[in-house]
C-alpha cells in the first residue's frame, strides 16, 4: 500500500513530525522508518536533557522562534503524558570582566526573543541561587529546565501508533527512487510514498543525497564528553550552571546540569568524532572519517579556529584541564569529584566555506523536505519544528 508520507528517522524531530501530522490530518497514511531497534537512540538519547528557552539565539532566527515556541509545547506535552520534567531554572555566569558585555547582550537577546522573568545578578545573587558558584555577574533564566528526552521519544512512538501511524524499527533506508512517487528500499523490504520527509539526524545529508538533493553542506560529527559528580559532591550544584558562550562557536562550553533521573553531569567539550555514531574515542568508521577528511569545509573550519580545536582536544585528553574549566564556575570542585560519564555526538552541518550552519536548515524538493541541520535546541523545539515542517507541506497535504 502506498503511503501518503514517509518519514526517515526516529529521533525526536522525526517522531514529533509524525505525531503532529497525524494530529492535523487524522486520515493520513504515514510510515516512519528508523534504522535502530528503538526510538531516539542517538542525539535524542545522548544529551543532558535540558529544556532550552531561547536565550542564546539570534532574534528573528528559526532557532530563536522555535525554541521559544518549542519549550511551551514540550512542557505541555510532558505534563499531558506524565513524562518527567522540571522547570528548575538556570544561571549563566560571567567569571571575567571581558565576558560581562557578552552577558548583557545575552540578556537583551533573551528579552527580544520573548523570555520572561530574566534577572541580571551580581555575585551575591548568584550565590543565593547556586551557593557554590562563583562569578562577577550572571543571568537567571527561570523558564529553563530538565526532562527525560528518551521518555518523550517513547511516548511519541506510542501516540503515533494510537493515531494510526506505522513505525518500523531496524529498517535502514538503502536507496530512494522518485518515479511517480517515492520507492524506498530498506534492509527489510521496499515501501512506497507520495511524499518524503528526511529527519535522519546524523545521516540526514546522506539520505538527502540518496533522494537526489545536491545541497553542498555536510554533517561533521562532534563528540561531547561528560563527567558526572560523585554522589557525595552533587550538593555543589542545585540545578543548571552555564558559562557565557563564545558567539564564534555554536557550542555552549562546559557546564553543570542536574538530571531529571538524578545526579549531576559536567560537560560537554566538543571534539571531532571519528564516527558519526562515535560515542567513544575508540569508535572509528573509515567511511565517516574519509567523508570528513576529504570535505573542504571541514579543513576551512579547522584552519579558521585552530586554537579552539586544539584546546578542545587537549581538554578531551586531560581530566585535569577539564576540571580546571569547570572550576571557573564552581571553584570548590576537585578533580576527584569527577567520575566518567557518557557522551553524545552532535550532527553539525558545515558549509563548504567552513562556516558552521547556525540556524535550523530545511531544504525542499518537489515531493520531499529535508531537515539538514537540527542540533540543540532541536530536542526542546521538536514539536515546534514539526509544526514548521507541516506549514511548509500544507499544500501537498491539502487533499488528505
Amino acid at each position: 500500500m502506498k503511503r501518503k508520507v514517509a518519514i526517515v528517522g526516529g529521533g525526536i524531530v522525526g517522531l514529533a513530525t509524525a505525531y503532529r501530522l497525524l494530529q492535523r490530518f487524522p486520515a493520513l497514511r504515514l510510515l516512519l522508518l528508523e534504522k535502530e531497534s528503538g526510538p531516539g537512540r542517538h542525539q535524542t538519547g545522548h544529551n543532558s536533557g535540558v529544556l532550552h528557552s531561547g536565550l542564546y539565539y539570534k532574534p528573528g532566527s528559526s532557532k530563536a522562534r522555535l525554541a521559544v515556541q518549542g519549550i511551551r509545547s514540550m512542557v505541555e506535552f510532558c505534563a499531558q503524558h506524565d513524562v518527567p520534567f522540571e522547570q528548575c531554572g538556570k544561571i549563566v555566569v560571567a567569571t571575567e570582566e571581558e565576558e560581562v558585555p557578552r552577558l548583557r547582550e545575552l540578556l537583551e537577546r533573551g528579552k527580544a526573543n520573548g523570555l520572561e522573568g530574566l534577572q541580571l545578578l551580581g555575585p551575591e545573587g548568584i550565590r543565593e541561587i547556586e551557593p557554590h558558584a562563583s562569578g562577577i555577574a550572571g543571568i537567571r533564566v527561570p523558564q529553563e529546565g530538565i526532562v527525560d528526552f528518551s521518555a518523550v521519544a517513547n511516548t511519541l512512538t506510542t501516540e503515533i501508533k494510537k493515531l494510526g501511524g506505522e513505525v518500523l524499527f531496524s529498517s535502514e533506508v538503502l536507496k530512494l527512487d522518485d518515479k511517480n512517487g517515492w520507492r524506498i528500499q530498506t534492509n527489510r523490504g521496499d515501501y512506497e510514498a507520495e511524499y518524503l520527509i528526511n529527519c535522519a539526524g546524523l545521516h540526514c545529508d546522506r539520505v538527502s543525497r540518496l533522494a537526489g538533493n545536491r545541497d553542498s553542506t555536510r554533517i561533521v560529527p562532534f563528540r561531547g564528553e561528560y563527567f558526572k559528580l560523585r554522589e557525595d559532591r552533587q550538593h555543589l550544584v542545585r540545578n543548571l550552571i552555564y558559562p557565557v558562550p563564545d558567539s564564534k562557536f555554536p557550542f555552549l562550553g562546559v557546564h553543570f546540569t542536574r538530571m531529571i533521573q538524578g545526579g549531576v553531569e559536567a560537560g560537554p567539550n566538543a571534539v571531532l568524532a571519528f564516527a558519526r555514531e562515535g560515542y567513544r574515542m575508540s569508535d572509528i568508521s573509515i567511511r565517516d572519517m574519509i567523508e570528513t577528511l576529504t570535505y573542504r569545509g571541514f579543513w576551512r573550519f579547522f584552519l579558521r579556529y585552530p586554537r579552539m580545536c586544539w584546546e578542545e582536544f587537549r581538554r578531551s585528553m586531560s581530566k585535569a584541564l577539564f576540571c580546571r574549566s569547570l572550576q571557573r564556575l564552581v571553584p570548590d570542585l576537585q578533580i576527584q569529584d569527577l567520575v566518567q560519564g557518557g557522551a553524545g555526538v552532535r550532527a553539525q552541518a558545515v558549509s563548504p566555506s567552513g562556516e558552521l550552519v547556525q540556524d535550523f536548515c530545511f531544504v525542499r524538493q518537489p515531493t520531499a523536505l529535508h531537515v539538514l541541520n537540527a542540533p540543540s535546541p532541536a530536542a526542546t523545539a521538536a514539536l515546534a519544528i514539526a509544526n514548521d515542517v507541516i506549514d511548509q507541506l500544507k499544500d501537498a497535504l491539502s487533499s488528505v
